[in-house]
């Protein structure tokens, strides 16, 4: 979302105090570090970069600070490296793994092949290829699935011994995992195909591409509405009949191919019929929300 400039941009007000200027500059760093949001841009990375710039914490500033150290104050963003894009593979095989245990509850088929997500195979070793989006460039990661429930993830040339599980704690999820014998415990984000990781040492996105089967059937393009790109369960429904949207508004939350998809709405309208409810089946192609079609202004006036 934008906010316009009818509106005050500030979202939140940060305040701390401190014995001195280094401790409460500390400290505002710290606090920084706990805000997590994800979805819309902020300023966080720049106030970090400002209140850590050696000339900020010594008290020279003035008015010319920011031209004068623009480089500091705005770096090219940093390239996560080998063991962040592994905890980033580890998120999403364990969002896969909660969506399998949820279709093994509401399953009738014991013995359906999408019930399991161990890797399990007999006498050989799993393995497979997770492609993800680190900006305009792609990264495989090389998956195997050990016996133990850890995982063996290949990088290039790095390979690293991966474990971890999902905490929830205070309505957030935090995942506790080691890499190569690293612990860590980065709070766990998973939006839209996204995978955001905050730490105190900083914050990464990692997506996941979108398949080349997928490319052409936008989540949002139905014809007066919107439709399943794959078979799916509606997870969410945000909308209802009679509600203004605009276009890119979020409408349904669906699993399929055990991954979260936003359905957004394709234009600006109103919602005319929303054909699925929460928990519901949908079929690839199906249409799940139908918006009004609009009148057409006649030509001409009256005499």
């Amino acid at each position: 979302d934008e906010v316009s400039a009818h509106y005050d941009p500030m979202i939140a007000k940060l305040v701390v105090w401190g014995e001195d200027r280094p401790a409460a500059l500390k400290k505002l760093r710290y606090c920084l570090r706990q805000y997590n949001i994800v979805g819309l841009n902020t300023n966080i990375d720049f106030l970090l970069s400002l209140s850590g710039h050696p000339e900020f914490e010594a008290g020279n500033v003035s008015t010319s600070f920011i031209p004068q150290h623009y480089a500091d104050l705005f770096p090219a963003p940093r390239a996560p490296s080998g063991a962040t894009i592994c905890q980033a593979a580890l998120g999403l095989v364990l969002q896969e793994r909660k969506h399998t245990q949820e279709f093994i509850q509401t399953t009738t088929d014991p013995f359906s092949p999408f019930g399991s997500s161990s890797g399990w195979r007999n006498n050989i070793e799993f393995n497979r290829n997770l492609s993800l989006q680190l900006g305009d460039k792609k990264v495989c990661v090389v998956i195997t699935y050990n016996s133990d429930g850890s995982y063996r993830m290949q990088v290039g040339e790095e390979v690293y011994q991966v474990s971890g599980e999902v905490e929830v704690e205070g309505g957030a999820s935090f995942l506790h995992c080691s890499v190569n014998g690293v612990k860590s415990r980065p709070k766990l984000v998973i939006l839209d195909n996204t995978v955001h990781l905050f730490s105190m040492e900083g914050s990464y996105q990692v997506s996941v591409p979108v398949p080349k089967h997928l490319a052409g059937v936008s989540s949002s393009a139905a014809q007066g509405g919107a439709v399943a790109p794959m078979t799916g369960t509606i997870e969410k429904v945000l909308v209802k009949a009679g509600d203004q949207v605009a276009a890119g508004d979020p409408l349904m939350v669906m699993i399929a191919m055990k991954m979260e998809h936003t359905i957004r709405a394709p234009k600006s309208g109103v919602i005319k019929k929303v054909f699925f409810s929460e928990g519901a089946q949908a079929n690839r192609h199906a249409a799940l929300v139908e918006l009004e079609e609009e009148e057409e202004e006649g030509e001409g006036g009256s005499q």
